[in-house]
Parts: structure tokens; sequence; C-alpha cells
């Protein structure tokens, strides 16, 4: 944050009129300076504003930094700005319609910023700049560890500690002076004014007098210098907090594929070096009650730092290695719990660190439940405190759920929508505190299936609740009904996630996806408001099919992930595809045109759609027979699209053979099953499985729009599913 901490002592420089246009009523100055390391993370000039396709990039931007600006109002002890930081976060919801004009007001902030502070730095009235020395990592557009923006925090506070410590040498070498000087006094009173020993009496009695006024200075400003420590300890100590809780959204985010940091080396940093600062300001406040008795403000200190002191503790305990948020009864799965403050853990006897899963309403209550609902084998472990690393974690290897017991289910409920957590909790001893403290944390919610053949359904009600609940929610309150976009954003992140490819989903694929979702084939407006629902997504079958959309989405993906990973992040299949749209786009194009679509009636299929001749004498889009992954371990995707004659030029108009040969690998499948070559009039080998399973096509006659399909395989055409 260098360039808001070169900034901040210009403001009172700077117009009104100045500071008004800089930063306008839609983004307050507040949000500039509460959240300044955040804002300057970000690689705000990497967006193009008038690209839509970045529109989802920035709308995660948005509900970020509402989240956090939410997470400082809650953590501010000033009530008063606790209520605005407040109101300005739901005034960020201006954005929400339009999220690329929240890139456009921050990059124009932080440019303009740049030019006042070139020029004012010029101009003789304005201060010099204070260069603030920089991490090596802030100069070559690395992002910076989650420390950094509170680093300058953290360094202040150990210089105000090592103020107050010098203020404490002082004060006691103002009491030793003072007490030579009341002895020394002692041995002369009494004298005559006419004394000449007199005038060294008054000189005493002076100099002893203005100790005391010394000593009366240097002692308030020791007292308000610990309230000062005190209050900047909280702030930074809720910045902290705050980035653990981020760090544990963001983890869970990661689930649907959003970029996570899982690094946390420079929380436990912070971690211990608020310990450290809290420990002192304590031992200071200790001499302070030595010194000069019960003052005023002592008691109320000493509460503060005790509260900031079990709050930390309790804090630091993370989920660093989720267990899956499927589990699977009766099988195997590991977990690993770190301690951010382990290596102040006090030694001696073993922490153990204990499991037990939790219903959802038991996760609400935020206390160590009475009633098991689960039987956990292998439940324990003990945090260990690997030296080489400096981690203190508890590692649950071989933990397994025996049995589950079940809430009453409300209507149609499934058992695979039944939210659980594991909760972690322990008993330890800090060094420097004389009394133990009861921690605890739990796990991502899972849930739990007794057969493999329930996981998808179980795996649909993790993606929901992550892709659209809230941060510091209820747990695990997630809406029933959210906008057509925010699904398009889960989708397509998920998917990349899921394939490894940096490929996501265009707005064709999108409109498809809407189109099929609503069972609205015909409709061409934007659904990018239209509510979706819990149902919609995998409740419902689709129209016409056995399967919902979640299980039909998720086949896909793994086909996609399993056999044509390549072929997708080359952009050389289409994907998602309607059949108005394959209409559009094919219908004036040369016979052998093809293009890859995904089946929409079968789970985990691929299909060929491709311009041919029609029975009058015109064209029509046939497809061919869904290939599914069974298929495509046999004869790759590649060698099928090389055998089939009767396709050329893949869409719009490129040479197959140039386009696809590096997928050829030559190898022809033998003629045994499970898959035997049939040679079709005027085509190369066409693979089929021995089921009765011949291509299937499904045609529209680009003359008269109707007819029926031509065979390609001299076999009985079906209606494309």
């Amino acid at each position: 944050m260098a360039l808001w901490a070169q900034m901040t002592p210009k403001l009172q420089y700077l117009p009104t009129e100045t500071l008004n246009e800089l930063y306008p009523d839609t983004f307050p100055l507040d949000v500039r300076h509460y959240l300044a390391g955040w804002i300057e993370e970000q690689r705000w000039e990497n967006f193009d504003v008038d690209n839509m396709e970045q529109e989802p990039q920035a709308r995660r931007l948005l509900d970020q930094m509402v989240h956090l600006l939410q997470e400082v109002a809650q953590h501010n002890p000033n009530v008063v700005e606790r209520v605005k930081l407040q109101h300005i976060s739901r005034n960020l919801s201006v954005f929400q319609q339009q999220p690329m004009q929240l890139v456009r007001t921050v990059r124009d902030i932080l440019r303009k910023e740049s030019h006042l502070l070139a020029q004012v730095g010029l101009h003789h009235n304005f201060p010099p700049f204070q260069q603030i020395p920089q991490d090596p990592l802030a100069t070559n557009g690395t992002p910076q560890p989650a420390r950094e923006d509170g680093k300058t925090d953290v360094d202040k506070l150990v210089l105000k500690v090592l103020e107050i410590q010098s203020c404490r040498q002082t004060l006691h070498q103002l009491q030793e002076d003072l007490n030579w000087e009341k002895q020394e006094m002692e041995s002369i009173q009494g004298q005559n004014e006419l004394d000449p020993q007199h005038s060294d009496q008054v000189t005493r009695q002076n100099r002893i007098q203005q100790l005391e006024y010394n000593y009366s200075v240097c002692a308030k400003k020791r007292m308000q210098l610990l309230q000062e420590a005190v209050c900047a300890l909280e702030l930074c100590q809720s910045c902290l907090i705050l980035r653990i809780k981020s760090w544990r959204w963001e983890q869970y985010r990661a689930t649907i594929g959003l970029h996570f940091d899982d690094n946390l080396g420079p929380l436990q940093t912070w971690c211990e070096q608020l310990l450290g600062v809290n420990s002192n300001l304590r031992q200071e406040l200790m001499l302070v009650k030595r010194d000069h008795g019960g003052v005023e403000q002592f008691h109320t200190l000493q509460e503060s730092l005790a509260h900031l002191l079990q709050t930390l503790i309790q804090n630091s305990l993370v989920v660093d290695k989720q267990p899956p948020q499927v589990i699977k009864t009766q099988s195997k799965f590991s977990t690993t719990v770190r301690y951010l403050l382990g290596e102040k853990m006090a030694p001696g006897k073993p922490v153990l660190l204990k499991a037990q899963i939790i219903t959802e309403a038991q996760a609400r209550q935020g206390v160590v439940p009475n009633e098991n609902v689960g039987e956990l084998i292998n439940s324990t472990a003990i945090l260990e405190h690997n030296t080489a690393s400096k981690n203190t974690c508890a590692t649950f290897r071989n933990m397994s759920i025996r049995k589950i017991k079940r809430a009453d289910r409300k209507g149609s409920e499934s058992v695979t929508e039944e939210k659980f957590a594991l909760l972690f909790t322990t008993e330890l001893t800090i060094t420097g505190c004389e009394s133990p403290y009861s921690i605890q944390t739990i796990s991502l919610p899972v849930v739990v299936i007794v057969h493999g053949s329930q996981e998808i359904n179980a795996m649909a009600t993790i993606i929901w609740d992550c892709a659209f609940s809230e941060p510091n929610r209820i747990p695990f309150i997630v809406p029933e009904r959210v906008p057509w976009k925010q699904m398009c954003e889960a989708l397509s992140s998920k998917f990349m996630s899921e394939v490894q490819t940096q490929q996501g989903l265009d707005r064709y694929n999108f409109h498809f996806l809407a189109q099929k979702t609503f069972d609205q084939p015909d409709i061409s407006e934007d659904f990018s408001n239209m509510p979706v629902s819990w149902a919609q997504f995998n409740k419902e079958v689709l129209p016409g099919r056995n399967f919902t959309f979640w299980q039909w989405f998720e086949g896909v993906m793994d086909l996609t992930k399993k056999c044509l990973r390549d072929y997708w992040s080359e952009k050389l299949i289409f994907g998602f595809i309607g059949k108005q749209h394959l209409h559009v786009i094919l219908q004036n194009k040369p016979n052998g045109t093809f293009l890859l679509r995904f089946s929409d009636s079968e789970i985990g299929g691929i299909t060929i759609a491709y311009v041919g001749p029609s029975d009058n004498g015109g064209r029509k889009i046939q497809n061919i027979q869904p290939f599914t992954k069974k298929d495509l371990d046999s004869a790759g995707l590649g060698d099928r699209i090389r055998d089939i004659n009767c396709i050329t030029h893949v869409y719009p108009d490129l040479p197959k053979n140039e386009v696809f040969k590096k997928f050829f690998t030559g190898v022809l499948p033998q003629s045994t099953p499970p898959y035997m070559p049939e040679q079709m009039p005027g085509q190369g080998p066409l693979y089929t499985s021995p089921m009765p399973q011949a291509p299937s096509s499904e045609e529209i006659d680009m003359e008269a729009l109707e007819g029926i399909l031509s065979s390609i395989c001299q076999n009985t055409n079906k209606d494309l599913h």
C-alpha cells in the first residue's frame, strides 16, 4: 500500500473540490482508506473495461470489496465509524448491475493519485515525500503476501512498545534523581536564610519541583502511549482476523475453481508478532500498577488486552487441508488442522485435537454439542511442531465415518442435500499465560453419502453452497434462487478448474445452457437476471430427459477432462449449442462442414453436427451418434474425425486434416469387439458399438426446413435426441 502511504499526508493540502472529484459518492474516501492494501494488490490495469467477458472477474472483486468492508465495520470499535462503513458497503451495490464501472472508478482513482503525487512532489508548499521501504516483490507485479498490508501497522506497534519501554526507563531515572535530590535536601533543611548554603537549598527545591513535574508529564505520557498502543493493537488484530476469515473464504471458493493462495506463513508471522506485542503490553501494564497503583484506566486496558489475547488464541486454529466435501461412510479420508501460534504453546503435555461430526443446526449454535450425530474412527490427533517448516499441525490420516444419524427431512429433500461439518476442539496453554484456553474450528460443509451413486448429487449440493453462499453467513444458509449470471460465473469457473484449462465458457454456451435450464429453446432474449432455482439445478429432471441439469453438465465436464481437454483448450469444440443456433451458423455452409457439440440427450457424450446432402437434392444438418468416454477410449476423437469421409472442413472453413492432424495416431481399431469398423458408402470406417446403436441423425432441411434424415450408413436413422 505504498501509494496510499504517500497519498495520506497530502490529503490535508488538497482543495475540497479536488477531494470530491477524486473520491466520488459512489466510492468514498473511507473505502480507499480502510481497504488500501487490498485495493493496491488487485490488477485493475489488466481489465479492458469494454470487454464484457471480464465482467465476472469484476463482479468477484466487487463481492470481495463489500465483504472486506463489512468485516472492517464489524471489528471497528468506534460505533459511528461502524455504522458509517456498513452504510457505505450497502451503497456499493450501485455497481452490481455494472461491475465494470467499479473497475473503471478504482482504476481512475489510482491513476489520479499517482498523477497528483507527481505534481505535488514538485510544489514547494508541500512537505517532501517520505520514502516507504518496499518488499522486493512489490516492484515486479507479483502479488504480495497476505501480511504486507498489515506489516506497517505491526511495525508501528513494535515501535510504540519500544517508546513505552523507553518512557518507563525515563521514569525510573527521574525517580532515582528525585530520590537523590530529596535525600540531599533533607541534609540541609533548617538552615538560616543568611546561611550561604540557603541558596543551595532553594536551588535543590526548584530542581525537585522540576523533577516532579517531569515525572508527572512522563507518567501521563506513558499511560497515553499504553492506551494508544492497545487501540492500535485492536485495529491491527481486527485486520489480521479479517485476513484469516478471507483466507478461509478463498479456500472454500476454490471449490468452484477460483484462485486460492494456501500459504499460511505470512498469517502465522502476523499472529506471532501480535501475540508478542500483547505480551509486552500486559507486562508494561503490570509495571504501571507496580509504580502507580491501580490507576483509573488500568482495569479497562487490562480487560481489553485479555479479550484481545483470547480472541487471537481462538482464531489461530484453521483447517489447513480440508476433508473431502463429499464423504462416503466406511471410507478413509484425511484432513490437517494447523495452529498458527504453535511455536508459542507451553511445553510439556501433548495437545490432543479431537474431531466430531456435527449437523448444520449444531454448527449454528457455535458450541460443542453434547449429542453425537455420527461415529468417527481415528478422530484424534496430536498437534505436532515441525522445526524445519515451523508449522504446528494435527494430521488425521485415516479418519472414517462409521455411521451417520440423519435429521428429519422436509418434503422432497434428499440425503444428498443434508450438510454436515467436522468440528475440531482442543485445550492448550500459551507460554506466559496462566490458564488454558479451549479453542475450536469447523471444516467447510460436507455431505455424507453411503453409496458412490450419490456422489454427483452430493457434489451438486456443495457446488451450489460454495457458489452462492455469503461470507459470514449463519451456517450453512444459502439462497434458494440466484440470478442466471451468477450461475454462469460458477459454471465457467468450475468447468475450467475441473478440466484444467484456461478456456472458459462463452456467451453462446451460456445462452444455450439457459435455454436448456429454463426449457425455452426458442427464446433469444438475455437470461442474465432470470432467477434459477436449486430445484432447476439438481432436483427436477430436464424436460424429456431422465437426468437433472447438473448431472448432465457434470457428465460433460468429466468427458472433457478425461478425453477432450486439448481439443477444448484449442477451441476445436464448439461445445454447448442449441438447434436454432446450429442451423443459423451452418445453413449457408457447403457440404462437409462440421462442428463438435456436446450431446444434449446423453450424459457425457460428444457428437459431430455436419452439413450433408438431403434426399431432395438440398442440404441438411445431420448429427452422428454421440461418442462417450468408452467410445473415445477405443479410438480417439481425432482418429474418428479422420476416418469419416463425409466431413471435410471444421467450422467455419478449416480443412480437418490440417486442424486435427496432431491428434491422428495412425492406429485403426481392431476388427474385434467391442468396436467394429463398418465401411460406409463413400466414407471411411465409422466406429459403432456391437449393440444396436446405429448412427443417429437430426436433420434440418436447409431448403424447406423439413424432410427425413437420409441414412449415412445404410441403417435406419433415428431422430437426434
